[in-house]
């Protein structure tokens, strides 16, 4: 695992094997950013040049190495591209860009300092949070030569004097970091080794270690308890369906936050069969559940003063003889019934179960996490996430959020005309409506299954939650932990209030 630190030294005197700097493109040719005075000198000011002769303009992305000079006690210097030049300090996803692809081209190497723009601690952040995000890879099941390790640590070097917010970034940073990694374990795993009994199991380990209440529904619960729409998407599996309440309590908090995560292990549409070309990544549909999981998590190890309770609902959407079938009807938990037009759409039927329950403890806001709709990614692509809830307010509050925390999101309305299409001759609602705005219909259902007075956002990931891509910035293939950041900045800043 990578270790991440601070200091103010010199770039010139770390002792490590790689030095990483940042450029990016001026007006006039490539430039070298701040962070890298002492490399400059090192290089007698003929860095920039030495640069561009190789090849590098500044691009971000680009990654550039070359020998180091005398002067310095790095073994080598890798140049990072952050993009056009900035005058008045770079934006700080360029700065975790840059980190992230200098950590996962240091793959391999045991130390590498980080002589970025690093001056405030948002800056020192940034490039840490980057960094550690970028080392990530999933090596679990991979043998054989070939299979790097992460680099083994990482410095930030700054110029910051008086240390005590710095190194707060840093494991700020590295409590995000980690959790995220975390949760992009859980999304790369295969679906035969996280099923849901076993996904519930790992939930209880981590309570024990960090001190968090866990509570587990089995199926047999799960029945006694009303939950139809978590039992009607697991039934025709054998690994049933689970329902995890994962809790963190602070003795000074004034505000609770419930956390609701879609946990499909496995996606195969049921007996509304997914096509070929389309469920090989169904691994990735509980990505919502990892996210809720990360961010409880973290909350509890960041200390927040903020109640703040994940519910994970859990199960494999499978087709079999005892599976859900078009045209059935659901008891969901709560009473309400709902018609099953297709049951590939089964994220919102878990979903509405766990809110509902979530709801009975009256907390100020809910906010569920899925990758619910493919409609959502036809709409906004592949790094985007839509943004909905029960009032505008609270919808552009959580994109603020979002945008704070550095993730991208674009808010989304739910047309009161949409929700005609999901009328029921013969329940109180389908779960299926109008094909176009596939996304805000899915919004619209989950919106009928919150108590009246709760603020309530639903967050749709489907399209950033899993990379199916080259890697790119602190982005691996594979799963990424979207969503965790903007949950945790919400229980920050709901702290904070």
């Amino acid at each position: 695992m990578t270790a991440l630190s601070v200091s103010t030294s010199s770039a010139a005197a770390l002792r490590a094997d790689a030095l990483v700097i940042g450029v990016a493109k001026g007006p006039k040719g490539l430039v070298v950013t701040s962070g890298a005075e002492a490399v400059i000198e090192a290089f007698e000011g003929k860095l920039a040049e030495t640069l561009a002769t190789l090849g590098a303009n500044g691009a971000e992305g680009e990654a550039v190495k070359l020998p180091s000079p005398a002067g310095l006690k790095a073994g080598f210097v890798l140049a990072v591209g952050l993009g056009e030049a900035a005058e008045g300090g770079y934006p700080l996803e360029a700065l975790r860009r840059a980190a992230g692809v200098a950590a996962r081209t240091l793959s391999g190497t045991k130390k590498a300092g980080l002589a970025l723009p690093a001056e405030s601690a948002e800056e020192i952040e940034a490039v840490a949070l980057g960094a550690l995000l970028g080392s990530y890879d999933f090596t679990v099941y991979r043998t054989g030569e070939g299979v790097k390790e992460p680099v083994g640590d990482l410095v930030v070097l700054t110029g910051r004097k008086g240390s005590k917010d710095a190194k707060a970034a840093v494991e700020r940073a590295t409590v995000l970091g980690e959790e995220m990694n975390r949760s992009r374990d859980l999304i790369n795993t295969p679906p035969n080794d996280l099923h849901p009994k076993a996904f519930a199991a790992i939930v209880q380990a981590a309570g024990k270690e960090h001190g968090l209440k866990v509570e587990v529904w089995d199926e047999k619960a799960l029945a006694k308890g009303g939950f139809g729409g978590i039992l009607g998407v697991g039934v025709g599996s054998a690994n049933p369906p689970r329902l995890v309440k994962v809790a963190y309590t602070h003795p000074k908090a004034k505000a609770t936050l419930a956390f609701v995560g879609k946990g499909i292990t496995y996606d195969s549409g049921g007996i509304s069969l997914k096509p070929a070309g389309h469920n090989e990544t169904m691994k990735c549909d509980m990505s919502g559940a990892a996210a809720v999981f990360a961010a409880v998590v973290s909350a509890k190890r960041l200390g927040l003063a903020v109640n703040v309770t994940g519910w994970l609902a859990l199960a494999e959407n499978m087709p079999s003889g005892s599976a859900t079938r078009p045209g059935d009807v659901l008891r969901m938990y709560g009473g309400k019934t709902v018609e099953v037009l297709n049951t590939d759409a089964e994220g919102r039927l878990v979903l509405a179960d766990a809110i509902v329950r979530a709801g009975e403890e009256k907390p100020d806001a809910i906010v569920d996490v899925a990758t619910l709709t493919g409609a959502m990614v036809l709409a906004l692509g592949n790094r985007t996430f839509g943004v909905m809830a029960g009032n505008d307010a609270f919808r552009d509050k959580l994109h603020a959020t979002a945008e704070r925390a550095g993730e991208q999101s674009w808010p989304m309305p739910l047309p009161a005309e949409l929700r005609k299409s999901m009328d029921s001759p013969v329940a109180d609602l389908a779960n299926m409506g109008e094909r176009m705005g596939g996304g805000l219909v899915a919004g619209i259902f989950l919106k009928e299954f919150v108590a009246d007075g709760i603020d309530w956002a639903h967050l749709d990931i489907a399209g950033p939650a899993f990379h199916e891509s080259a890697p790119y910035g602190y982005t691996p293939k594979g799963g990424t932990g979207s969503a965790v950041r903007t949950l945790v900045q919400l229980a920050q800043e709901t702290a904070q209030a």
